[in-house]
Order: C-alpha cells, then sequence, then structure tokens
C-alpha cells in the first residue's frame, strides 16, 4: 500500500465511490480535461467518461443550481468550486434551496449533494484565494460543513460526505494538499461525519483545532510535551454538526482549553465552541478559554501570511496565558 498526500486521497475517495455507485457525478470549472485546479480529479474523466465527470462554465451559481435539481432527481453530484473564495455566488442556491429541501418538502426530497472546495492560505495565493470563512456556512441550518486535517480523514470523511442524503460543504485545507503522507486503505470505509478526532491525550490542557492549522497544533503540543505540559489534542473536523461532547469531556479532565482557527477572529467557529464551554464546562474551567486566531482582516499578500496565519509561538503564548491561573 503506498503512502499518499491528502488531494491524492481525494482523487481516490470520489474514484471508489463513482466505482461503486453509478449515481455519483463531478461537476466543476476544469474539473475533467485538466483534473481540476490542484488535480484532485486527475484522471478521473478518461476513467468514468464527460457523462459523470462535468466541466462547466465559469458559473458558480449555475453549478450549485444544477448540482440541486440533481440531487433532486437522484444523482448524487459532487461539485467543486475552484477556490472559496468564487463560492459566493452559490450561496443563494446553497441557503436558500439545497439547505431547505428537506424542509421544504417535509422529508419527500433531500438533496445528495457535496460542494468541495479548496481554502485557506498559506500557498503565496491572493487574497480571493486564501480565506476561510466556514462559519458563514457552519451558521445554516440543514448544511453539514467538514473539514479534514490528513489524507487518511479526507479519504473516509469524503466517502461518508457522498453517502450523505443531506448537503455537505467539504472544505479541503489546500496548504496540507501535499504536506503529508499516509497510508490509506483503499477500502471505502467511511468516517463519521458528526465526531471529533482525538489525536493525543494529556492531563493539563485541551488544545483543539481542525484543518491545515492541526500540523501547528501537534506541533505545538510536542513542544509543549518538552516543558512538561501534556495536551489532549482534538481535531474537530466536522464543525457542522459538532461533536461538543467529546471537546466538553477533554476540557472537564484538563480544566483548560486553546483553540486555534485560521479564519478571521470575530463570529469565527471557535468563538462558538468557547461559547458552549463556557455553558457545559464552567465549574471545571480553570482559566479563561483561550482562542488563537487569523486577524480581523482580508488575508494579506504573501509577505504577511505567515504572520496572520497562526504559528506554533502564537499556540504555546495562548497555552502559556491559561497555565497562569493555578
Amino acid at each position: 500500500m503506498a503512502e499518499i498526500t491528502m488531494v491524492e486521497a481525494v482523487t481516490q475517495a470520489l474514484a471508489y465511490e463513482m466505482q461503486q455507485d453509478k449515481d455519483v457525478v463531478l461537476m466543476g470549472e476544469d474539473i475533467g480535461l485538466n483534473g481540476g485546479v490542484f488535480r484532485a480529479t486527475d484522471g478521473l474523466y478518461k476513467r468514468f467518461g464527460a457523462e459523470r465527470v462535468i466541466d462547466t462554465p465559469l458559473a458558480e451559481t449555475m453549478i450549485a443550481g444544477l448540482a440541486i435539481g440533481m440531487a433532486a432527481q437522484g444523482l448524487k453530484p459532487v461539485v467543486e468550486f475552484q477556490f472559496m473564495g468564487f463560492i459566493y455566488p452559490a450561496l443563494d442556491q446553497l441557503i436558500n434551496h439545497a439547505a431547505r429541501l428537506r424542509n421544504r418538502t417535509r422529508g419527500r426530497l433531500t438533496c445528495p449533494m457535496v460542494a468541495r472546495a479548496p481554502f485557506g492560505g498559506g500557498i503565496h495565493a491572493p487574497e480571493h484565494h486564501s480565506e476561510s470563512t466556514e462559519a458563514l456556512f457552519a451558521h445554516i441550518p440543514g448544511l453539514k460543513v467538514v473539514i479534514p486535517s490528513s489524507p487518511a480523514r479526507a479519504y473516509g470523511l469524503l466517502l461518508a460526505a457522498i453517502r450523505d442524503p443531506d448537503p455537505v460543504i467539504f472544505l479541503e485545507p489546500k496548504r496540507i494538499y501535499r504536506l503529508v503522507k499516509q497510508d490509506v486503505p483503499d477500502d471505502g470505509k467511511a468516517l463519521p461525519l458528526e465526531k471529533c478526532f482525538v489525536l493525543r491525550e494529556g492531563s493539563d490542557v485541551t488544545l483543539i483545532s481542525w484543518g491545515a492549522s492541526m500540523h501547528e497544533t501537534l506541533q505545538a503540543a510536542d513542544q509543549l510535551a518538552e516543558q512538561g505540559i501534556h495536551a489532549d489534542v482534538i481535531d474537530v473536523a466536522s464543525i457542522k454538526p459538532l461533536d461538543i461532547d467529546t471537546i466538553v469531556a477533554s476540557v472537564a479532565k484538563t480544566g483548560r482549553a486553546v483553540i486555534v482557527h485560521e479564519a478571521a477572529r470575530t463570529g469565527g467557529v471557535g468563538a462558538e465552541i468557547a461559547s458552549l464551554l463556557n455553558e457545559h464546562c464552567l465549574l471545571s474551567l480553570l482559566a479563561p478559554v483561550q482562542r488563537v486566531t487569523g486577524f480581523d482582516t482580508v488575508m494579506p499578500y504573501l509577505k504577511l501570511e505567515k504572520k496572520y496565519l497562526p504559528s506554533v509561538n502564537r499556540i504555546i503564548e495562548g497555552v502559556m496565558k491559561t497555565m497562569e491561573f493555578a
């Protein structure tokens, strides 16, 4: 079994599900002949043909609208938006129709579609190609929002997203598309969409993150361990629905929490998690919950990009603030 990158795991999951289920179709800009801007659909056009791997015009509203119609009629479309910054023209369709179809028809129709989008900073791209606005989608009832942080989780979570009867926003942190490799069995085993993953266990503080920031969070945990501070590390993975029970159990044990995300600070998913921890863990908390986040600015150009993204040092500083409280 060869080790593969995250983007290869995405391709592998798409190919597996297309082979198993002929109702799965792909749509997007340049996903066919060119294999996608990041090559996530490389080889699938040749393997499955133009009727199932469909190149579309540069028209995000149209792509989303077509997918909703296809899903309502029994297909399982997986659409790719080239970058998260280009997904906004599709919000009307996603919010007003995809998210509401089950409720609007009292369960007669569902919308089994997946909207994939590379997102986040770290590749020296312009600002429309680098933002992290996952909280927009997490706020919408009827949408699920999933963010993998490793090849294995990308494979298992994407399979689950395609098989889910309701719309899933599947955000792929492009900074880590090719950062690491893992052994990923092509066995068709899905991972649950509604569960966090506990990547490391400790007793002193809980580190909570998702997506690309998991890598800095794990590095911070390594350095903290050298100083005698041992962290639970939680990969949220699914920010909607949110597995708050796993997070609460960890924070009740450690008494301290630091939430890490590269999205802008105000109104981010980290604020929601912090609020839930105050509701469920107030008497267990030994220190205020800390957030280590991006800033309330547009993602800067490449010279300042690293200063915007949460770093290992900033995460450690957040932990040290929680340790100041006895």
